[in-house]
């Protein structure tokens, strides 16, 4: 489309490009202040010409918890992400089918969706709820898992399910800058797209540690008489706002500039992190505001959020405390399609046009990291390692400090902070006032503990495929999908189908339409699904749901996806609890023999090797196997628990230390459990997870170190509660 091309009619539902930074601070933008020799022209361009909020805040003082809070509309005291994965288990930090994003919500609409750059939840596997693909992210290219957005230069990157590799980085070199990649997958979506609604998360690094840019990249900060750290950062920030200036010529090439709504914004305060560390004081970088990444003073959360549309967002500010939550409703509303009822967030969509937009009556934040820097330690007053929450209302915001890392202590052995955001310096050691008004703290704590749920159960949105993942050739087996409207209107004519291929049949047992889904309701239908006599053993078969109803005058459709593993036969589910050791595989594969029952896997034939010892410790009952090994069970959703030790076992240890595996529990596809790289030398790992309506169990031994030998392992004590 050329650039006069005239705007669509009025009452399109606009597309949204939502570009997130990853730790820039409130005052590293010359539109929120900076002077200090940072440059970024088209980022100020863009607040001069929109609404520059002045009191926006992410959801946490950390990514993930933050970026989880800005998908799904929960703050950190509901939130399935409530701190950062620690340790290298990136498995800690994931989403959920019961965690709706703003990209299902959109979708629901006919929205074309992408992700581009980092996603940053684990684990770092296609095909599970926690990835972007399954969360309403029709096309996502970058980093599924937190730590492998750290590497600017990675020599892979996901594709949809897929590693789509990168050989001119490999080991380790650094010949192409992620940066580049996620710009033209960008300009690429943006032509592919220009034509319908479209949602674009556009989540580079930038300026996330390791403090670099390309030589090419460093411009004008090359020869500034600044340390490496410094000047690398300052590269960074302009890096980023040269993405988005190349992200507003190609929307104003495509002529879409009037649909189109671009939100610019940042997960958290600024980082003091590389090696060496940058010093974000050198640039002001928390401009007038106490603190940074890792506190919960303002600095660590106000961030910057600037919202873009000519023709609709008139230039302007606006001062009202807007969290992050508040972009799902208001994307909803945007787009005309229902919002969850169970969301902390309220719609600015009024504000964006020149209206008002509802106050929230108090924001809640909690941080629960194990890492501090110097300089939010200091600001924390000593406290920084310790579990943390914070709550405004009005101007007045309290911080306390548990008196380690357990929430559940008593509220006298809190430490108590609170200020009034209206004096200055905002949020100083000599501005607590918490001595002086026990009522505030009191009412403020109070807030605190209404804002936290242990467990914060969602209502379903959408439809879902569950039941088994299991399925015989020319046998019979049921699925159920649940249509969920967790808003607050009624749909009408609600209606769900399954596709199965060809060959196969699926045959409703139970009602699959009515006249209407109450709000906050649920359709669920039973299917019999039937293959063929030839359905080849070993094969992934998709189930596909479609749900579709009307909302108002606005038509809505949700799918879900599901794969049935081909299996030759099936052993019946327990019926009481059980060793592992002592129940029948669906399926076993091992590298070096077959799996052991209660012994080592230390030889090549079966029932032969040492019996099953970790650290020194002998076990009657366990698996031993050599990786790559996995072995299916069928709990045919009997089971509620499966508890276990695993590690190299003894048998490895005593010839050699050079082992190294990754053990991996999946229930019907779903992960339960993911373990550190384990080698002989490190803590058996102790496992105890849910396993309640899982069908298909399976139980996994990966190579860690791209060594395949001394990788004997061992499930010890392994067992099922029924």
């Amino acid at each position: 489309m050329p650039a006069s091309a005239a705007p669509h009619a009025a009452g399109r539902a606009p597309n949204i490009v939502l570009i997130l930074a990853d730790d820039l601070g409130y005052g590293e933008l010359g539109s929120y202040g900076q002077n200090k020799g940072i440059h970024t022209p088209r980022i100020d361009a863009l607040a001069a010409q929109g609404l520059r909020f002045t009191q926006a805040y992410s959801s946490a003082a950390v990514c993930a918890p933050s970026r989880c809070s800005l998908l799904t509309s929960l703050h950190t005291g509901h939130g399935a992400v409530r701190q950062n994965p620690f340790g290298g288990d990136e498995g800690q930090g994931k989403l959920t089918d019961a965690d709706t994003t703003f990209a299902e919500v959109l979708r629901s609409r006919g929205y074309r969706t992408a992700c581009i750059g980092k996603w940053g939840f684990g684990p770092d596997l296609p095909d599970q709820p926690s990835h972007p693909n399954a969360r309403g992210f029709e096309e996502f290219y970058g980093y599924i898992n937190h730590g492998h957005a750290h590497d600017y230069y990675p020599d892979h990157l996901w594709h949809n399910d897929r590693k789509s590799s990168v050989p001119e980085n490999e080991n380790g070199a650094k010949a192409t800058f992620a940066i580049d990649l996620f710009e033209q997958r960008t300009l690429d979506f943006l032509d592919t797209h220009a034509e319908e609604p479209f949602l674009l998360f556009l989540s580079p690094t930038l300026p996330h540690f390791p403090n670099e840019v390309p030589a090419n990249d460093m411009g004008e900060y090359a020869a500034k008489p600044w340390g490496a750290a410094e000047k690398g950062h300052a590269a960074q920030v302009t890096r980023l706002d040269t993405l988005v200036g190349k992200v507003v010529d190609r929307i104003r090439s495509l002529g879409i500039e009037q649909d189109t709504l671009i939100l610019f914004t940042s997960d958290n305060g600024p980082h003091e992190e590389g090696s060496p560390p940058v010093n974000p004081d050198f640039f002001d970088a928390n401009g007038p505001l106490a603190g940074y990444k890792r506190n919960l003073h303002e600095g660590g959360v106000r961030i910057p959020l600037i919202a873009w549309r000519p023709g609709t967002i008139a230039a302007g500010t606006t001062a009202r405390p807007t969290p992050q939550l508040d972009l799902l409703p208001t994307f909803a509303e945007l787009a005309d399609a229902p919002v969850p009822s169970d969301i902390d967030g309220k719609s600015v969509a009024a504000l964006l046009s020149g209206g008002t937009a509802a106050a929230h009556s108090h924001l809640y934040w909690m941080r629960n990291d194990p890492y501090q820097g110097s300089r939010s330690g200091a600001v924390d007053q000593g406290f920084g390692l310790r579990l943390a929450e914070a709550v405004r209302k009005g101007d007045m915001k309290l911080i306390r400090y548990a008196p380690g890392r357990d929430r559940s202590a008593p509220d006298s052995q809190w430490t108590y902070r609170l200020y009034d955001l209206t004096q200055t310096p905002v949020e100083h050691k000599d501005n607590d006032i918490a001595a002086a008004n026990p009522a505030i703290v009191a009412e403020l704590t109070a807030l605190m503990r209404s804002s936290w749920a242990d467990t914060y159960i969602r209502k379903p949105y959408g439809v879902r495929i569950t039941g088994t993942t299991l399925a015989v050739p020319g046998t019979p087996f049921r699925v159920t999908t649940a249509f969920g409207n967790a808003s607050a209107s009624a749909w009408s004519s609600p209606q769900v189908r399954l596709t199965v291929p060809q060959g196969w049949q699926a045959r409703a047992t139970t009602t699959s339409s009515a006249t209407s889904l109450a709000a906050k309701g649920s359709l669920e239908v039973t299917w019999e699904v039937t293959p063929p006599t030839g359905a080849i053993v070993g094969t992934a078969i998709p189930l596909h749901a479609e749900a579709t109803a009307a909302f108002g005058d606005y038509s809505l459709t949700f799918t879900d996806d599901r794969d049935v593993a081909v299996v030759k036969s099936l052993p019946a589910a327990p019926t009481a609890n059980a060793y592992l050791s002592d129940l029948p595989f669906v399926s076993a594969v091992n590298a070096w023999g077959p799996v052991e029952r209660d012994t080592s896997n230390g030889k090549q034939a079966g029932g032969d090797g040492t019996p099953i010892s970790l650290r020194g410790t002998v076990y009657a009952k366990g698996l031993g196997v050599h990786a790559r090994s996995e072995i299916v069970f069928h709990l045919g959703g009997k089971a509620r628990r499966m508890t276990a030790f695993v590690g190299i076992d003894d048998f490895s240890a005593d010839r050699s230390g050079v082992g190294g595996v990754r053990a991996r529990i999946f229930g019907d596809d779903v992960p339960l459990f993911e373990s550190q790289p384990l080698t002989s030398t490190t803590a058996v790992k102790k496992i105890d997870v849910d396993v309640t309506g899982v069908h298909a169990l399976r139980l996994i031994v990966e190579d860690a170190n791209g060594n395949g030998s001394y990788d004997h392992t061992s499930w010890a004590d392994a067992k099922i509660t029924v």
